[in-house]
């Protein structure tokens, strides 16, 4: 346990250290709420992107603790009423102005601050445990090889149940209420009344729009992306996630391996014998130079270091596995068979 606090205060020094350099994106972003959005929603949205990227559930995970510094950091500028109404007009620039001519808060609380005044010291079990959800959205979202090796958006339909007002009202937040009823001189039988508020009525209507999805370079298949609270809602409760599992989509030159690519290029006999000169255009369109001096065997495969795909939240990339395929003539005359008996023996 103590091992485990060292590490976590260690990782408060160093993610404090880079807040400054955090990502230009949109603090709206990092919490995936709209820029109009309410206090509750910044709320529940920070709730469960801290939960999911809490170093304690990604332990070694350097990416995940970067987006914990993130989100506590938008978090705590658009929780605060004067820091976002600073940010909402002029930007972080504003906001480093505001602290340095002594804004109040211009020091911040620190992360470990920020999530224990939230969660109110309890676990990260027992705040899972407490919300009632709707059912998740998962879709299958087939992604270009461009969009994976360079970044790309997609705009997806969505249709989904919405919950509106509706006329009358609605037995809610129902509990069980245990009493006592006396059943006789000095005796007493334990009863349990069920208890229910009156509520306004409501129902489900069926919303369609548009949803941006960020398509990060270098995501593999399997990965999500994930849009909280836009999943099937639950009436006293909260909406379930849409989550978008990236697949990759099939291409006309190239396969993916992981973080590899593999391609086939079809070369004459002469220039499988005495060489050629040729490039292959990449998924960004720069030329990749695949020449060769010397003899290629058919089928024979080269490999074209850090050519392939980007690895995710890196700037390392895979290899180029290149698969020569040999086209041999259909015919020869027995001239050109004479002269190739003549060069070959």
């Amino acid at each position: 346990m103590a091992r485990r606090r060292t590490a976590f205060l260690l990782f408060l020094c160093f993610a404090s250290c880079h807040l400054v350099s955090i990502s230009a994106k949109s603090y709206y972003d990092i919490l995936q709420v709209p820029k109009g959005a309410s206090d509750e929603q910044i709320k529940r949205a920070y709730r469960k992107l801290a939960l999911k990227y809490h170093p304690d559930k990604n332990t070694g995970n350097e990416e995940a603790n970067k987006k914990f510094a993130e989100i506590n950091n938008a978090y705590e500028v658009l929780s605060d009423s004067e820091k976002r109404s600073i940010y909402d007009k002029y930007g972080e620039d504003g906001l480093k102005q505001h602290a340095a001519s002594g804004g109040r808060g211009g020091g911040g609380m620190n992360i470990q601050d920020i999530f224990s005044s939230f969660f109110g010291g309890g676990s990260m079990e027992e705040e899972e445990e407490k919300v009632v959800k709707g059912d998740d959205v998962i879709v299958d979202l087939d992604a270009t090889l461009e969009d994976l090796y360079m970044g790309g958006t997609l705009k997806v339909w969505r249709e989904k149940n919405v919950i509106k007002p509706a006329p009358g009202k609605r037995r809610c937040n129902c509990r069980n209420e245990v009493y006592h009823r006396q059943i006789g001189p000095g005796m007493f039988q334990q009863m349990t009344e069920q208890v229910c508020e009156q509520c306004p009525n409501v129902k489900y209507v069926r919303e369609g729009d548009f949803i941006t999805v960020d398509i990060e370079k270098g995501m593999q298949d399997g990965q999500e992306v994930v849009f909280y609270e836009e999943g099937e809602p639950i009436i006293d409760g909260e909406p379930g996630d849409l989550k978008f599992r990236i697949r990759t989509a099939p291409h006309d030159l190239f396969r993916r391996e992981g973080n590899d690519l593999h391609t086939t290029v079809t070369i004459t006999l002469v220039q499988a014998l005495v060489g050629f000169e040729k490039t292959i255009k990449h998924l960004d369109e720069h030329l990749v130079d695949i020449s060769h001096n010397g003899i290629t065997n058919p089928k024979e495969v080269r490999k074209f270091k850090g050519e392939g795909m980007p690895l995710h939240f890196s700037n390392k990339k895979g290899d180029l596995y290149v698969k020569f395929e040999v086209l041999f003539p259909v015919s020869l005359t027995d001239d050109q068979k004479a002269k190739i008996k003549e060069v070959l023996a």
